[in-house]
């Protein structure tokens, strides 16, 4: 054997963008690891375990039906109002645990930065796996949903499964991105700033009400369409509903413009995240 064989050398990463992927490669036991532990911890110690992954996304469906169905009386495009609200929030609540989760990798994973090392990235890519196992869980509750109002109710006629769900896969790799990169942005502000750790909750508030989540994109005056399109999540909550419900106000300005603030996230998260994990030990 030579000296090769068993030694590491670590260098420095060069520049803004560096992503180590024969690194990550070389890693993926540990991100296997990181997403089982991730997915099993969350609920681990709770009397219901990982039906809190159904109950949370029923117990807002059921809120924003009373709250904005019923109270308010916002349309929904014909579509029954809670199939509506739980369609919208199947891909919020993934980029949301996405953002949230990632936000937090430097500062909750402290403790192994200081004493290991791995490629950094690993953690952010953990975290966004693991909240697509959630995702997964969430979709067989809207698929659910889905059968019983076209089998059982009036709204059966306005639903049908069609060439448009296929779709579906490039709409949740975005949702995957767009949260990843967001959640890279706020982790490195929150390496060097802690209040962040306390303003991302305020963010995704406001960020869900700044997303068609509870509200049609026809009920938007048609002056304020192109502000809104400059969210990202506005596009893919939209075609996500258009994919599974057959209702939304999807065209190309809306995707494009989805499409490449997704992209323009990502790209600004990879590169603050590079920049900030040379020192972030330091930092913690």
């Amino acid at each position: 054997m030579t000296s090769s064989d068993y030694e590491l050398i670590i260098q420095p990463t060069r520049g803004w963008f560096h992503i180590p992927w024969r690194d990550l490669a070389h890693y993926r036991d540990l991100l296997f690891i990181l997403v089982r532990r991730d997915f099993v911890a969350q609920y681990k110690q709770t009397i219901l375990g990982p039906l809190w992954f159904l109950i949370q996304p029923l117990l807002t469906t059921l809120v924003f039906t009373v709250i904005f169905g019923r109270i308010a009386r916002l349309g929904t495009d014909g579509v029954p109002p809670a199939l509506f609200y739980l369609c919208g929030m199947v891909p919020w609540n993934y980029f949301a645990g996405c953002l949230t989760g990632t936000g937090a990798a430097f500062t909750a994973n402290a403790h192994l930065f200081s004493k290991v090392y791995f490629p950094r990235l690993i953690i952010p890519l953990a975290i966004v796996a693991s909240k697509f196992m959630a995702l997964l869980v969430q979709a067989v509750l809207l698929a659910g949903f889905w059968i019983y109002f076209n089998s059982f109710t009036p709204a059966g006629a306005e639903l049908a499964v069609g060439p448009r769900l296929l779709w579906l896969p490039l709409i949740v790799a975005q949702t995957a991105a767009a949260g990843l990169g967001a959640g890279l942005c706020l982790a490195a502000l929150t390496a060097k700033y802690r209040d962040f750790t306390v303003l991302s909750g305020f963010l995704v508030q406001l960020w869900l009400y700044a997303t068609p989540v509870i509200y049609t994109v026809s009920a938007i005056p048609e002056r304020w369409r192109l502000v809104m399109a400059l969210n990202p999540m506005a596009g893919v909550v939209e075609s996500f509903k258009w994919c599974v419900l057959g209702v939304g106000s999807v065209d190309a300005r809306l995707v494009g413009l989805s499409v490449a603030g997704t992209l323009a996230m990502l790209v600004l998260g990879l590169g603050f995240f590079t920049k900030v994990e040379k020192t972030v030990v330091d930092t913690l």
